[in-house]
């Protein structure tokens, strides 16, 4: 099949290949292709291309898996291919860059936001004309941060004001679990029907899949995506806040705690009441606070308890635990600011505290475990850890309530290990 090569992807991973190159796979009318590099390491790169850049996507449902090839990838570059980089955005042909590069890859350090600039020099230099870049990555209004990340990264004036009024940032929220391909799912693959032959960079994911694109192309030629089952809206802010507060709350809440209560896979610590308890009380906060019909939301939920009790997805906690002085910010304390600000007398929910005060101690209890340079040391005290994530909530409810959840996560963490904890301190 040959396919239009009008996208270019930036960060091309599983969940990538689980997502965007999945839905383009799917979409009716003209066959859209995407150009892939790597954020960092080019063994990816390098093993797509030695298979035609097809692989397998094998769903992964509680009764079986499912195999199908995806073909999208027209081709994978290393990112450290800056000739190439620059000529694929520069051409015509091109008309939207898609990025995975994580909550990491927009901050004013990183070197995504001047790859972006440099592309779009090329571009401006060679004529081209309007195109979208578009985030994939878990941040609210991820459009807006992706265009202030590149336009603070310009210097040039005439630049700045070409970027300003040709290039347009659609915010998205996008949602499907993809766990690391492990050499068990690869080796599996010869006993799947429909799978590739030979295939050695297989994606693993769940049945469950959502994308929610900010209707914000101005004219700017795009897939089809709706027909593949994307939903295109005015704004996507209510469905990220969902994503986020939802989603990847009782993510971090799992990771931190269950690792804690000696679990290792979402599914295990969803099945444990204590860490499903803590879940649906962080659930019942942040939908207080969600501007979505209260069916909705309650669907929401529903699907996520099926989601996270697939035994088949060995989604490891470890995985999710990285990154939480990033991640906690949107994730829980966006909630618990909110709250506050509705109720001033609200309190701090028991959801929210148990969260904080399981990360606090992920950070001091099991420092082998954290993946985090912005986390506090294997020393801190509960204040170190709001200095981290919420500064101004540093307040002695917020300080008591985190302090109280933290013994109540000792004592069941002792209990589980048959030894008695004295508890901690703020």
């Amino acid at each position: 099949m040959s396919r239009r090569p009008g996208i270019v992807h930036l960060g091309i991973g599983a969940f990538a290949r689980a997502h965007l190159a999945w839905y383009t796979h799917r979409v009716d009318g003209e066959t859209w292709g995407i150009t892939a590099f790597t954020g960092r390491s080019p063994s990816a790169a390098a093993a797509l291309s030695a298979q035609d850049c097809r692989y397998t996507l094998v769903t992964r449902a509680a009764d079986g898996d499912t195999a199908e090839v995806v073909d999208t990838i027209v081709a994978a570059h290393p990112g450290s291919d800056d000739t190439a980089w620059r000529h694929l955005v520069a051409s015509p042909e091109t008309t939207v860059v898609t990025l995975t590069v994580t909550e990491a890859g927009y901050r004013a350090d990183s070197a995504v936001p001047a790859r972006l600039v440099d592309g779009l020099a090329a571009r401006r230099a060679a004529g081209g004309g309007r195109i979208a870049l578009v985030s994939l990555d878990n941040l609210t209004h991820n459009g807006a941060v992706l265009r202030d990340a590149v336009l603070e990264a310009t210097d040039d004036p005439a630049l700045r004001s070409w970027i300003a009024s040709t290039v347009a940032f659609p915010s998205s929220m996008v949602d499907r679990i993809t766990p690391a391909t492990t050499d068990a799912d690869v080796e599996e693959l010869a006993d799947l029907p429909g799978a590739l032959a030979g295939d050695r960079v297989p994606v693993v994911t769940e049945p469950f899949a959502e994308w929610v694109l900010e209707d914000a192309f101005d004219g700017i030629d795009r897939p089809a995506w709706e027909t593949a089952g994307v939903r295109l809206v005015p704004d996507v802010t209510p469905y990220e806040q969902r994503k986020l507060w939802l989603l990847n709350g009782s993510h971090s809440l799992l990771a931190y705690l269950g690792l804690l209560l000696g679990h290792e896979t979402v599914a295990s610590a969803m099945d444990d009441p204590r860490c499903r308890s803590a879940v649906e009380q962080l659930w019942d906060e942040a939908a207080a606070e969600l501007p979505l019909p209260d069916d909705e939301v309650a669907a929401a939920r529903a699907a996520l308890v099926e989601r996270f009790a697939n035994p088949r997805i060995r989604h490891t906690l470890r995985q999710i635990a990285s990154g939480g002085s990033q991640k906690l910010p949107v994730r829980v304390v966006d909630v618990l600011r909110r709250r506050l600000e509705r109720d001033p007398g609200a309190g701090v929910g028991p959801g929210a505290a148990t969260l904080l005060a399981a990360w606090w101690l992920h950070c001091t209890t099991q420092p082998e475990l954290v993946d985090d340079a912005g986390a506090p040391g294997p020393d801190s005290d509960v204040h170190d850890v709001l200095a981290v994530v919420a500064p101004d909530l540093d307040t002695t409810p917020v300080v008591a309530a985190v302090t109280a959840a933290a013994d109540r996560i000792r004592t069941a963490a002792g209990s589980a290990r048959g030894t008695v904890d004295e508890g901690v301190h703020a």
